[in-house]
């Protein structure tokens, strides 16, 4: 990144302009502890100072999330709520009474009952859901569909991980939360680079250089391929005239 002050200005901006274009009055956003999620926040409560909110929401997660989370509110004097989804997860478990054993598909609930419940907060307040996802996450389908993408606004994915490390300094995260391993909270002790099985070092480099170990150059392609779809809006049929 040239310039990483120049570029956290144009962005504060855009989320002004967006919001201002959507006759909305500001911004919301899931608090997670994570990197993104933080430097989501700091962007938010740069463009909308009082009108930025961060939520909160365990669900049968690491009790670290949200003592970071709740770190970054406090580092940025950001408003916020805790919402605690564990018990409504388990009721939808319950209610769905199938016995599966598909550990991503129970693990993506998760994300997109964190959807919902941002979108309640931003139809209540007239604000817009804002995502974290980056351009190297977003680049393989690292995301969960209807999930953490199911958001109103994407300021972070044009830039690859090594640019929100660069923001997060910038805009002052607190030094845990930005050389912690970065996770996507699933499951216990999950974390991304072990998920994708590669580095974002690999990741990042192949994004801008088109080039890399061959093997996981091959495997980078192929999660883009079959992830397109989760980019796309939903294909929508056209009858013959």
């Amino acid at each position: 990144m040239k310039n990483v002050e120049k570029t956290c200005d144009e962005l504060v901006s855009w989320l002004r302009y967006k919001v201002k274009e959507a006759g909305g009055k500001g911004l919301v956003f899931g608090l997670s502890g994570g990197i993104d999620s933080a430097v989501v926040a700091g962007l938010a409560k740069k463009a909308f100072p009082k009108n930025s909110l961060g939520v909160i929401m365990p669900c049968h997660s690491e009790p670290i999330d949200k003592e970071h989370g709740i770190l970054v509110a406090d580092s940025l004097d950001l408003q916020t709520e805790i919402v605690d989804l564990t018990r409504t997860y388990d009721q939808l478990i319950q209610s769905i009474n199938l016995k599966n054993t598909n550990k991503l598909a129970m693990a993506n609930i998760k994300p997109r009952l964190r959807m919902t419940t941002l979108y309640y907060f931003a139809q209540s307040y007239n604000y817009l859901v804002t995502g974290s996802s980056n351009k190297s996450e977003f680049t393989i389908g690292y995301f969960t569909k209807h999930g953490d993408s199911g958001v109103d606004l994407l300021p972070l994915a044009s830039f690859i991980k090594k640019d929100i490390w660069e923001m997060a300094k910038y805009l002052k995260i607190p030094k845990i939360i930005i050389e912690k391993p970065p996770t996507a909270g699933l499951w216990e002790n999950q974390t991304d680079e072990e998920e994708m099985g590669f580095g974002y070092d690999i990741l990042d480099n192949y994004i801008l250089n088109n080039t890399g170990p061959e093997e996981l150059v091959e495997k980078i392609k192929k999660m883009n391929r079959i992830s397109q779809h989760k980019r796309a809006f939903p294909p929508i049929f056209k009858p013959k005239e």
